[in-house]
């Protein structure tokens, strides 16, 4: 069976109760902390490819408000300004990302959205 693979940032609610939900459905999964383990340019364009750049981009953290009037424009509407910002501030990308066995790829944590890639394989 190919891995499960979350990443996130450890102490994110979200991916908390992601890898819960994971442990308790008996999903083994592997874990990349893209704080501590980085965010490079391949993976992050991998998502890119299978979700496109505005469900990545999140909005409603901290990050995303701390941020300057023209950071946020730059990534407003436009997917390689998105890019370097994510890029550069890995806590801009919601989380958690999931790699599912198959090249699924989910973002943010919705049991039932899990329930069904969980039973895909």
């Amino acid at each position: 069976m190919a891995t499960t693979i979350v990443h996130g940032i450890t102490s994110c609610d979200s991916v908390k109760k992601a890898r819960a939900w994971l442990q308790a459905e008996g999903r083994a999964f592997a874990f990349h902390d893209f704080k501590r383990d980085g965010l490079g340019e391949a993976l992050l364009d991998r998502w890119i490819a299978a979700v496109g750049w505005e469900p990545l981009l999140n909005r409603r953290g901290t990050t995303w408000r701390g941020l300057s009037d023209a950071a946020r424009a730059s990534a407003d509407g436009d997917a390689a300004g998105a890019r370097v910002l994510m890029l550069s501030q890995p806590s801009l990308v919601k989380r958690p990302v999931v790699e599912w066995p198959g090249g699924t790829v989910s973002v943010g944590f919705d049991p039932a959205r899990f329930a069904e890639l969980n039973r895909r394989g």
